[in-house]
């Protein structure tokens, strides 16, 4: 799996032979200016939840890729009536076969509405299991006990977990949720992007390693091989 960081909550992850997209926010993420949006494809596009600072860039990215969107039941019908019909609904606790792996939709404790102000469902995160590795993207979910669900069922090879604070966990928090989910290694996202959730790096770097934990800070545009 090769994972390449997009910005806040923005991943790319290739991986049998497949490009998957996570909560597109590139083109309204000033920070994200070094990406170059017109040049993305994706095979599949992931949404965790209905928030701005995940769908800003949804629809503009499904009509360019033409890629298959995987979100809950109501982001998938917001989608359609807006004109995005390559989609394919989801919700928690299901899981689905695609021709890379295994999506599995679990729990994040957070809140859901569109742009628009409708009603966006459940907030969620995904298990996705392909190449003989395993990943868990958060979302913007705070602790809860649910992830200790996600541990006692995967081997996980990475955690893709929020650490910004004031919308969803701290560092300190997602130290805990990489032992409930019982992974070693953790890639923070949402942290930098606003005022709001700014992220003293060098402290949470020291926090994880004296929690015997590894915690990756991406840059934008840089790659991990997980």
């Amino acid at each position: 799996m090769q994972l390449t960081y997009l910005g806040h909550s923005c991943f790319m992850l290739q991986t049998a032979g497949k490009t998957l997209i996570f909560d597109p926010f590139i083109k309204s993420n000033p920070l994200a200016a070094s990406i170059s949006f017109d040049a993305l494809t994706a095979d599949y596009i992931l949404v965790s939840h209905g928030h701005e600072d995940h769908t800003a860039d949804l629809i503009a990215l499904a009509q360019q890729t033409g890629a298959k969107v995987i979100a809950n039941w109501e982001i998938h019908a917001w989608l359609n009536k807006h004109g995005v019909t390559n989609t394919h609904p989801m919700n928690i606790g299901g899981k689905w076969m695609f021709d890379f792996g295994t999506v599995n939709m679990v729990f994040a404790a957070h809140s859901s509405s569109m742009p628009d102000g409708t009603y966006g469902g459940t907030a969620a995160g995904f298990v996705i299991e392909s190449d003989g590795k395993a990943i868990y993207y958060a979302g913007d979910s705070a602790l809860t006990n649910d992830m200790k669900i996600i541990g006692a069922k995967y081997m996980l090879d990475a955690a893709l977990l929020p650490i910004g604070d004031n919308f969803t966990m701290d560092y300190q928090d997602a130290c805990e949720a990489a032992l409930w989910v019982n992974c070693n290694h953790v890639i923070a996202m949402h942290f930098d992007t606003f005022g709001f959730i700014k992220v003293n790096h060098e402290q949470a770097q020291a926090y994880f390693t004296a929690n015997s934990k590894i915690l990756t800070l991406p840059t934008i545009g840089g790659t991990i091989t997980i």
